[in-house]
């Protein structure tokens, strides 16, 4: 690592072009189909996805998305640059829609399958979007917002739609009929995901070719910051973010070889990258987990594979390690564990290295970095980090005068430059020229420490921040300690409102143990921290709202405590 005016870059071996970023600057992998076309060529009939027990080879995928590209093309009135939702959970349809719809030269806007029908509107009408592909369990939802929107084109596919007969009829027979898990829905004119492959196979698909600067994805930021905006990420941001990715894990991974668990949905951007496109580039085995909350299941479906890297989050690690049946799983093939999303809490990592005898890898990103930004590389953890920038990354700190800090203690508003940050928000010029400089410099809204020799801290979010009589409380501080407690699960830490120090800190505890007391938890914060920073008021839950992949949302919790303020109710005593 270097200092370069303040900054800190990564560099491989003293370039920052070299391993990760050449490839791309040559020319030979510039935008998602030339790394497409490359791994179905290179990967042919090697497994591509499973789910289910079904697998897909690259050259299913290749195949299937060209039926789907070439239906688009010669059956719709889409064009290149229009905007397709693809809304799906983990299932073998996701990587045939996404790879078909960019093939037909589509912008895919990767969606929840969980979305309320306000946010379902939100994103079809901010996006433009002209086409939705659903899931039948999900297609209720739609059914109730695409009267009112632009959506021309309605595309629906039951789970097991990928999977031979009679096994795809006897599962989604059982979860519409006997599970009943598909709400009664009527949409007029849409299209069955299956009817469309049979047509597409006598169709032909006139292969678009973007340019490395066009817009691949819309991936909406899921709103925790306000009103949801379309991260525009461009082939260009993508590609780079698979080979910074990829260069970092040297010789660990193996082309060809590798078994890759997949628990994180990808729609999300996290799971997108490492899944859709990391994962295709070394020619990896995905196993999709489509429901990763059914903990005994996915444990399950681990005992079928002798699996060598696993993505996931602290909230999922956690989980996993308090089933029994965990513990038996054979973890002696795995040797890359990569964590993101939210703060890796300490105790999570050290008992998940424990259990699997594996370390985990923490990394930073957001939806605006495509997401990789920083990441802690195998050989050389640093728990308590998000690791160091990845090759062709700058990073520093501001403070609140945007003036660049200097000193390894000072603790600023975390920013990113390199070729993985967003061209900026669709259609939002304002939203993007408050986190993006013309430089280049996108602006986190977290805030963090840099090490003299670029390990990064995430401190936490600047407007989590939370300030008693004048000092700065950062809730993973609070949370990070509260968890180590043997009967706490899960916590949140907000600031509330209080007109004699300003603000005071509320305390949501999902407890294990049902006699653990408020009194007990407050004393147990003298014990370890200062006065300030102990959460006056101590609310338990049975659980705490998360977004899709488990993140807690401090602000659902916020603005549920500010409504009780505002109807009079006195929060804090």
């Amino acid at each position: 690592m270097q200092r370069d005016n303040c900054a800190y870059s990564a560099e491989v071996n003293g370039s920052l072009e070299d391993r990760a970023l050449d490839p791309m600057i040559n020319g030979q992998f510039r935008t998602i189909s030339d790394i497409f076309h490359y791994a179905c060529h290179e990967y042919d009939s090697k497994p591509a996805f499973t789910n289910l027990d079904h697998t897909l080879s690259f050259r299913d995928i290749e195949k299937y998305s060209r039926y789907f590209g070439a239906w688009i093309q010669n059956r719709t009135d889409l064009v290149p640059g229009d905007r397709i939702i693809i809304q799906l959970p983990n299932i073998l349809q996701f990587p045939v829609a996404v790879f078909g719809a960019l093939r037909a030269g589509l912008i895919v806007v990767n969606t929840n399958p969980l979305y309320s029908a306000r946010e379902l509107e939100h994103q079809i009408k901010d996006s433009g979007a002209k086409a939705i592909m659903t899931f039948a369990n999900a297609a209720y939802i739609a059914a109730e917002v695409i009267p009112d929107t632009q959506i021309k084109h309605v595309i629906i596919t039951d789970i097991a739609d990928m999977l031979p007969a009679p096994k795809r009829i006897l599962i989604n027979g059982v979860i519409r009929y006997i599970k009943k898990m598909v709400p009664p829905y009527h949409i007029h004119g849409s299209h069955r995901f299956l009817d469309i492959l049979a047509i597409g196979k006598y169709l032909h698909l006139e292969e678009h070719l973007p340019e490395n600067n066009d817009t691949a994805l819309l991936q909406y930021t899921g709103g925790t910051t306000g009103v949801a905006k379309g991260a525009m990420l461009t082939h260009r941001n993508m590609v780079a973010n698979m080979l910074q990715t990829r260069s970092i894990c040297g010789d660990i991974v193996h082309s060809g070889a590798e078994l890759f668990i997949a628990p994180l949905p990808m729609y999300h951007i996290y799971s997108f990258t490492l899944h859709c496109m990391v994962s295709m580039f070394l020619g990896a085995h995905n196993i999709l987990i489509t429901n990763p909350r059914d903990m005994p299941a996915f444990i399950k479906e681990l005992n079928k594979h002798d699996f060598t890297l696993l993505t996931g989050l602290n909230t999922l690690f956690a989980g996993l390690m308090r089933q029994p049946g965990f513990h038996h799983v054979d973890f002696s093939h795995l040797k890359l564990t990569f964590s993101g999303g939210m703060a890796l809490q300490q105790s999570v990592a050290e008992q998940w290295e424990e259990i699997t005898h594996c370390e985990v890898c923490e990394g930073y990103g957001m939806t605006e970095t495509s997401p990789i930004a920083c990441v802690n590389r195998l050989d050389n953890v640093r728990l308590g980090t998000v690791g160091q920038p990845l090759p062709g990354t700058e990073v520093k700190i501001i403070g609140s005068d945007g003036q660049t800090l200097t000193k390894p203690t000072d603790r600023g508003e975390f920013c990113i430059r390199g070729p993985q940050v967003m061209a900026g928000y669709w259609n939002r010029k304002k939203d993007t020229k408050k986190v993006l400089s013309k430089d280049g410099w996108l602006r986190t809204g977290d805030v963090a420490t840099i090490c003299e020799d670029g390990f990064v801290s995430i401190v936490d979010r600047v407007k989590d921040m939370i300030i008693v009589s004048g000092f700065n409380v950062y809730p993973n501080e609070v949370e990070e300690l509260l968890v180590k407690h043997p009967h706490i699960s899960q916590c949140a830490i907000i600031g509330l409102p209080n007109e004699t120090t300003g603000e005071s800190i509320k305390a949501f505890v999902v407890k294990e143990d049902p006699k653990l007391t408020d009194k007990e938890i407050i004393s147990y914060c003298r014990h370890h921290m200062a006065a300030y920073k102990i959460p006056r008021i101590i609310e338990f839950r049975r659980e705490l709202p998360t977004t899709s992949v488990g993140k807690v949302l401090r602000r659902e919790l916020r603005d549920e405590e500010l409504k009780k303020c505002d109807m009079g109710e006195p929060i804090i005593a």
